[in-house]
């Protein structure tokens, strides 16, 4: 794996296309982003001479931003209890969850080099957060009280499987919360809107022109 990050006692805050930055929304948390995806991604193909996915972990998309906003201003929505953050990119959310005194904190992503951006990220904003690299949208016990998705539902397919495996959590009365900036995946059906907040420039270029962002929460069938 191209190794991104410094050493934890390097001093050093920018390395291989990284800026260690505040995050535009939630200035509180700072992360690893990347100063170019577009050539971060190019020059890490060429180091692994394979295709690789897209560097999501890489920018602090304004859904994860709307999400982490909410749970340090609303620290009750986590504090105390087992959080997992699924499709965590950067760590934002597990970060901010964590920040607002959440008993646990998993982030999980699939993507290995998300994982190691998460590790960093925890790192730099001197919290503890554990990982899980399964593909846990099939699994019905997640050993959690409380789940977060970023801009999870940034592509039809994906968005499907997600908000399945989020109303089974909300029907087994799990706190269930979604940032989303408008992508046009949000099932009325399944979220109900909590909050929404607006945000000029909020996550990377291509997402400029999405003022505002809304915070929902998985609707139980059972209600």
């Amino acid at each position: 794996m191209l190794s991104l990050w410094p050493a934890a006692d390097s001093g050093v805050s920018t390395t291989d296309g990284l800026c260690l930055s505040a995050v535009t929304f939630v200035p509180e948390i700072h992360l690893y982003l990347a100063e170019d995806p577009t050539l971060l991604w190019a020059r890490m193909e060429a180091h692994s001479g394979r295709p690789l996915a897209p560097p999501y972990w890489a920018s602090a998309w304004a859904g994860g931003q709307a999400l982490a906003r909410y749970i340090l201003d609303h620290p009750e929505t986590v504090a105390g209890r087992r959080v997992l953050d699924i499709a965590a990119g950067s760590g934002l959310v597990a970060i901010a969850a964590a920040r607002a005194g959440a008993a646990s904190v998993v982030a999980n992503d699939i993507d290995q080099y998300a994982i190691a951006a998460v590790r960093a990220n925890a790192l730099a904003n001197g919290v503890e957060i554990d990982i899980c690299a399964d593909d846990l949208l099939d699994e019905a016990d997640v050993g959690a009280e409380v789940i977060l998705t970023g801009d999870g539902l940034y592509e039809q397919p994906l968005a499907r499987r997600v908000l399945g495996f989020l109303s089974r959590q909300a029907d087994r009365g799990l706190l269930v919360l979604v940032g989303d900036p408008d992508r046009g995946h949000v099932e009325d059906r399944v979220l109900d809107l909590v909050a929404t907040y607006r945000h000029p420039h909020a996550g990377p270029a291509e997402d400029h022109q999405r003022r505002t962002s809304s915070v929902f929460r998985a609707r139980s069938a059972r209600r």
